[in-house]
């Protein structure tokens, strides 16, 4: 239950949240490099110090939660593959895959942001 919940929410915050930072991105780059920098300040760096700052805090951890929504959506998305196939249905074969599908997504995200802070 909680893994098709999490797949609805994951997939609606990868829609709203990643599409309107998508587009806040896109726009950037169209804008030019001061645009371009202002997103990054915003968003990365938080180099202006005071509200860019905090923002830069609040978008590493948006950043960070919607990695984990992408990994989480496409472990859910897998399973329901493995589901629409036939397999799997029995109760123990599917509380283990639901739970495998939450400890792959936090340890795909860690992997993930350990290889993009390590570069």
């Amino acid at each position: 239950m909680l893994v098709s919940i999490l797949h609805r929410v994951t997939g609606n915050g990868l829609t709203f949240v990643g599409l309107s930072l998508l587009l806040w991105w896109l726009g950037a780059i169209a804008g030019g490099p001061d645009s371009y920098e202002t997103f990054m300040t915003y968003v990365w760096t938080g180099a202006a110090g005071g509200l860019s700052a905090c923002t830069a805090v609040l978008g590493k951890i948006v950043l960070v939660g919607l990695t984990w929504a992408f990994f989480q959506h496409a472990a859910t998305g897998i399973r329901h593959l493995v589901l629409d196939i036939g397999v799997g249905y029995e109760l123990s074969t599917n509380a283990r895959w639901s739970v495998f599908t939450l400890i792959a997504s936090v340890g795909l995200t860690l992997v993930f942001w350990g290889l993009v802070l390590a570069l």
